[in-house]
């Protein structure tokens, strides 16, 4: 059963907040007008992307038999919020803790690699709204506010997924690298190629490319 301790809760409204200040902060640089403009729209892509990926996590966890915590981590969240000001987001605000008294590399590799798949296929979800909306973009506002949210959604869960599956320290990608580096190689080249693409050429030429104009 998928049961929340008051405490995960807290945890994962506290890291949510600041994680989406983060991203917005990194984005709009010190202009606050413009922070707390984007703000709500990066809070879809954020709220979704981070708390889903957690809960990737903890299902695939608790699948297994094994009970599984969301843990704040302070220290992450003050460094994410001091590199924001400096225009990218080291996101390490917590992590889903695993109790277990043995697990094995797979099982581990498998938990680990939940949360950024996760990001990717939420980051296609987003890019597929974007695709539907944007011929009507251009004449509605309510398809432009659309498109602007899931645009951040994309580039946002895009980083999300490449940045969690570099295999240094306690990051998801060791896990996986360590489990099958097949697997870990497929993943993150996808995810570096939506990310990649996004910082490059854009979310809205990925659009165009995509439909042909």
């Amino acid at each position: 059963m998928f049961k929340f301790t008051a405490s995960e809760v807290r945890d994962l409204i506290i890291a949510f907040i600041v994680i989406s200040l983060c991203f917005a902060i990194a984005n709009a640089g010190r202009n606050m007008n413009a922070v707390l403009h984007l703000l709500p729209m990066i809070m879809v892509g954020v709220g979704a992307g981070f708390i889903l990926h957690e809960l990737g996590h903890k299902f695939v966890s608790m699948k297994y038999g094994y009970w599984a915590e969301f843990k704040l981590w302070p220290q992450g969240l003050i460094f994410a919020l001091i590199t924001s000001f400096f225009g990218f987001v080291f996101a390490a605000p917590g992590a889903v803790y695993t109790y277990a008294n043995h697990m094995t590399d797979e099982i581990n590799g498998k938990i680990s690699i939940a949360g950024p798949i996760v990001n990717i296929i939420l980051a296609l979800i987003f890019l597929v709204i974007c695709v539907a909306v944007y011929p009507s973009a251009f004449s509605s506002q309510t398809s432009l506010l659309i498109l602007n949210i899931c645009a951040l959604g994309y580039s946002i869960n895009s980083f999300l997924a490449a940045f969690n599956l570099l295999p240094i320290g306690n990051l998801d990608g060791s896990k996986v690298l360590r489990w099958n580096i097949g697997i870990w190689i497929i993943t993150i080249a996808i995810a570096g190629l939506m990310t990649l693409m996004s910082m490059t050429i854009g979310v809205e030429n990925i659009i165009r490319l995509i439909i042909g104009i």
